[in-house]
């Protein structure tokens, strides 16, 4: 691989970092996510990869189109925008006018999508007291779903309350969205509730309590206790965990103040706020005690066996228990009638190789696991080709509408070649089912999850809303969280077949769970491994990637260059350089075809430092609109674990008007600072489920903990003809691809899946 930039310019100092206040304190490009090991519990609310961080759940069935349920989320606001026109003439700055608790408040909100560490903490612990008997709990109303907007006079109220206790009015919003009609009665009788907004931290809500209830708040209120053992539970959920060990939420809720925190959590499970769970630990390989011949314990006692105690909130311990019931039911079902087992059997033994191995399983089983890198995907687009050719209802679903366009096309050439492009080990073609493929040709197939799921892509429904088809195939399944693959099982029929297909390398979802991994690990159903390479210098560093090995490789075409510096400052100016100048002149690709992919969004060379830069170079504008002018390359995050890349058309009094994935989206004002960010530079995470011609990687010096070998394999894996590495880490590199792996999670799914299902597939 060369070490130089592809014919490298000369070119002056290039555009230096913005000086961003808030990023002064960051000592690094902060860490895309905040996992944590299964012993701990993050104290800040862990970045969500530049989506919103409210924990959103994928939309429900019959929801309306995107673009219309960002519109009426907000349309309670359109009020406020219309008092602000007159503010438009200049750049806007919400929340600029506010001071004190509140901007502290307000400051640790934006925390999340920011990247920016919290406020300082605003939480004077009182002298100690006789501890207070916990208040009968408050239960708002139940909080609005997608696609519907909290009533006009619900946000008022919401913010006369706010104003009361020194809380920024631009919160009025989400606290009325999470909270319910009855969100302004419930933050007076419990001003706690706050800390269900997301960015709020503890401190912040004390403020905020004092401020209403004055020296009747303290550390040792029952409602503090309930509300902070929820928040870390979410924090830990942000971090990738479905459920906590006991005592590391005791731990946790010590550092927080609370006076007796093994109380707090009894009573929070008294309360029903939480569920408790006695999971037995994985097997050892002590032999059980013996027993005499009537059958009693030869030493008088039978030995338990130990378990460890987890404690969960109910949305994901629930979204867990009904994926595990919904994956036992497809392992455990019965096929409807959907061709002979010749049939099928013509099918694999036509395909050949890994992809007959696919066929076959498919064939004989509801749940399959297929693996493999980009190259891959040719074998599930040969299945879907087959399975319809036999008459099968089936669909493909993709995570982002650039994987959707790129399988779709996939699928095409398989149906118009009438082979699986990329076989070797045959000649042999699928003259078998050639005809009912071509018949299906005008049909691609292919939808998002998201899209399949609320139904404004797919099969449809039948009356009792599962989605009509027979074989659904799930691509890039590691970006599956607990809550989406819930839905996704739940809605399949009996009798039908599901295909979680991707590449266990990469990261894992950014919400709850690590359902793929889990299934690898649980070995309760077939898993197929694809023996079909990634090509090129490419895909033999990626692959050397995923078994800890950072291999030099031969890149006679340039597809791979290291770009060596010493400092941020110089990764920022190098960075620029090869997006605007040497990729395009050397490798032939422009710059809007390049991706840079850096690991945090904080620090002198994160993602906003770089998007500041590429801006300044390649869309200069004042950003009138929130920082974002006609032309910004910019991704959308309609909800948590879902980006979109698009483009800024334009801005006008209804919001900031985005062409993402050919579709127009509307996002009001009071949006855009949560769900929209420059998109020249992204994390990796953020970059999940996509691919570019070219892909630059910056590893800043100051980013080593961000590293591990889930990190490098998902941000080099992006590239599908160059690969640039700004590379300032030295051997950190290497270090992180050989021993650091991806960070533990701690989930249940294993354990629920274990007394369901008869017998471990190999």
């Amino acid at each position: 691989m060369s070490t130089e930039p592809p014919e490298e310019t000369t070119e002056n100092a290039g555009p230096g970092t913005p000086d961003e206040a808030a990023d002064t304190s960051e000592p690094a490009a902060t860490p895309e996510t905040s996992e944590a090991s299964p012993g701990t519990v993050p104290d800040a609310p862990a970045e969500a990869e530049g989506t919103e961080a409210e924990g959103g759940q994928t939309a429900g069935a019959g929801q309306v189109s995107e673009a219309e349920a960002e519109l009426l989320a907000q349309r309670a606001e359109r009020e406020r925008i219309e008092r602000r026109k007159a503010e438009r003439q200049g750049p806007i700055e919400a929340g600029g006018k506010l001071s004190g608790t509140a901007a502290d408040l307000l400051a640790a909100v934006r925390a999340v999508e920011s990247g920016e560490k919290p406020a300082p903490a605003v939480f004077e612990e009182a002298r100690p007291a006789p501890r207070q008997p916990a208040p009968e709990p408050v239960r708002p109303a139940p909080p609005v779903t997608a696609g519907q907007a909290p009533a006009d006079g619900v946000v008022v109220a919401v913010r006369e309350v706010l104003a009361q206790g020194g809380a920024p009015e631009a919160l009025a919003v989400q606290a009325a969205g999470v909270l319910g009609e009855g969100a302004a009665q419930a933050l007076r009788a419990d001003p706690w509730q706050l800390l269900r907004v997301a960015g709020v931290r503890p401190e912040q809500a004390d403020g905020f309590a004092r401020a209403l209830l004055g020296g009747e708040a303290g550390p040792d209120d029952g409602r503090r206790e309930r509300a902070v053992t929820g928040w870390l539970l979410e924090q830990a959920a942000t971090a990738g965990h479905t459920a906590l060990e006991m005592s590391a939420l005791t731990t946790a809720l010590a550092r927080q103040g609370v006076p007796d925190p093994e109380e707090a959590v009894q009573a929070a499970i008294s309360d029903g706020d939480v569920l408790v769970f006695q999971d037995p630990l994985p097997e050892t390989g002590t032999p059980a005690p013996r027993r005499d011949d009537a059958g009693d314990d030869a030493d008088g006692a039978e030995e338990e066996r130990p378990v460890r105690v987890l404690v969960a909130l109910e949305r994901y311990a629930m979204a867990e228990e009904s994926l595990a019931d919904g994956l036992a039911r497809l392992i455990n079902s019965v096929f409807q009638q959907d061709g002979s087992d010749a049939q099928w059997e013509r099918a694999a033994a036509s395909a050949g190789g890994s992809t007959g191995e696919l066929i076959r399983a498919v064939a004989g089983h509801g749940l399959v696991l297929h693996t493999g890198g980009e190259a891959s995907l040719a074998e599930p687009a040969a299945l879907l080709r087959a399975a319809r050719g036999l008459g099968l209802r089936a669909w493909a679903a993709v995570h982002t509408p650039v994987g959707r366009t790129r399988f779709a096309a996939l699928l095409e050439a398989v149906t118009a070649e009438g082979t699986d492009p990329g076989e070797t080990n045959t000649g042999e073609t699928n003259a078998g089912v050639t005809a009912a493929g071509d018949e299906k040709a005008e049909d691609p197939g292919v939808a998002t999850v998201a899209g399949l799921l609320s139904g404004a892509e797919g099969p449809g429904r039948d009356a009792d809303g599962a989605l009509l088809l027979d074989l659904l195939v799930v691509l890039d399944a590691p970006l599956l969280d607990v809550e989406t693959a819930a839905l996704v099982t739940e809605s399949l029929p009996d009798g039908s077949r599901l295909l979680l297909a991707g590449d266990p390398g990469v990261l894992w979802s950014v919400g709850p769970g690590r359902v793929f991994a889990d299934l690898l690990a649980a070995r309760v159903c077939p898993q197929i491994a694809s023996r079909r390479p990634d090509p090129g210098p490419l895909g033999e560093l990626v692959s050397g990637i995923g078994v800890g090995e950072l291999n030099q490789v031969a890149a006679p075409g340039r597809e791979v260059v290291i770009v060596p510096v010493r400092d941020p400052g110089e990764a920022v100016h190098r960075t620029v350089q090869l997006v605007i100048d040497s990729v395009p002149r050397a490798i032939g690709v422009p710059a809007e075809e390049t991706q840079v992919i850096t690991p945090g969004h904080g620090g002198a060379v994160g993602t906003r430092a770089l998007n500041a830069a590429l801006k300044e170079r390649l869309n200069p504008g004042p950003g009138r609109f929130g920082g974002f002018d006609p032309g910004d390359r910019i991704v959308h995050s309609p909800a948590r674990g879902r980006t979109v890349p698009g483009r800024v058309v334009k801005a006008g009094a209804d919001g900031l008007h985005l062409s993402c994935a050919g579709e127009a989206v509307v996002v009001p004002q009071e949006r855009v600072e949560q769900s929209v960010r420059h998109g020249w530079a992204l994390t990796a995470h953020q970059a999940m489920g996509n691919r570019w011609p070219a892909v630059v990687v910056v590893l800043p010096g100051d980013a080593v903990q961000a590293l591990s070998r889930p990190w490098v394999y998902t941000a080099f894996s992006r590239a599908d003809r160059h690969l640039s590495v700004v590379h300032g880490v030295e051997q950190a590199l290497p270090r992180a691809v050989a021993e650091v792996p991806a960070k533990p999670r701690t989930t249940r799914l294993p354990v629920l899946l274990a007394p369901q299902v008869p017998a471990a597939a190999g």
